[in-house]
């Protein structure tokens, strides 16, 4: 999600394309092209300028919901529903070509789905199997202690930074506990999956939130190109 407003003047954008399964996107007001992924101008008087990125959730609706009780759903016009994606969307889009170098080192195949995060000018793909696995994930990446987390949904991914109040946190899940509840060693303070501390000692905190993008392998390392790739028990 990225801020439209560039340089104190607010864009339009619409859809003009797709490179590479990534959505190019063109401004009224002057014409330029902008990559999805990236946010920035590739094409036109503001090429090499490049969007504000706005902080957001990918969340299932029903977790959404629960956190959002009073929140409100934006619902499709019926008159272009049939322009949407069909359900079987996943499916289709597997069946299309990757068009972007290969190697035979590849730690990934091209289509596995990541939790990709960037921070402190560093990147890491995090495989989502084994997020599947292994969550909470407890790492560091840039010089920045970070915690992963997947939702009771299996499909929800969060990333918070672990310094409270200039104490790094570890942290495990309560097992067989709906909905997720985390604890941390250092206090017993237990946590919600929105990374907020709701008993203990640190009741009230919020961990710093940190954007996570689920992407395709081959996408994330094309605009990713230093990235590393997260491996159990290496941190």
């Amino acid at each position: 999600m990225w801020d439209a407003t560039v340089d104190g003047r607010r864009l339009t954008f619409h859809l003009s394309g797709i490179n590479n399964q990534n959505f190019i996107m063109r401004d009224e007001e002057t014409g330029s092209w902008w990559q999805q992924v990236s946010g920035e101008a590739i094409q036109g008087p503001l090429k090499g300028k490049k969007l504000t990125q706005v902080f957001h959730d990918e969340l299932s609706f029903g977790l959404w919901k629960r956190e959002q009780p009073r929140g409100r759903v934006l619902k499709p016009d019926p008159a272009l529903a049939a322009k949407y994606a069909a359900e079987d969307w996943e499916r289709q889009i597997d069946q299309m070509k990757v068009v972007v170098p290969a190697a035979n080192n590849e730690p990934l195949r091209p289509r596995e789905l990541i939790a990709g995060v960037r921070i402190n000018n560093a990147a890491k793909a995090y495989p989502i199997k084994g997020l599947l696995e292994q969550s909470p994930v407890i790492d560091d990446l840039g010089g920045a202690p970070l915690i992963i987390i997947v939702g009771e949904d299996r499909k929800s991914i969060r990333v918070f930074e672990r310094n409270v109040d200039g104490r790094t946190l570890e942290f495990y899940a309560r097992p067989g506990i709906e909905p997720l509840q985390l604890v941390d060693s250092q206090t017993g303070s237990q946590w919600d999956f929105s990374g907020k501390a709701v008993s203990g000692q640190l009741t009230g905190k919020q961990l710093v939130p940190v954007p996570v993008l689920k992407d395709f392998w081959f996408d994330w390392k094309l605009y990713n190109p230093q990235t590393s790739v997260y491996a159990p028990g290496v941190r």
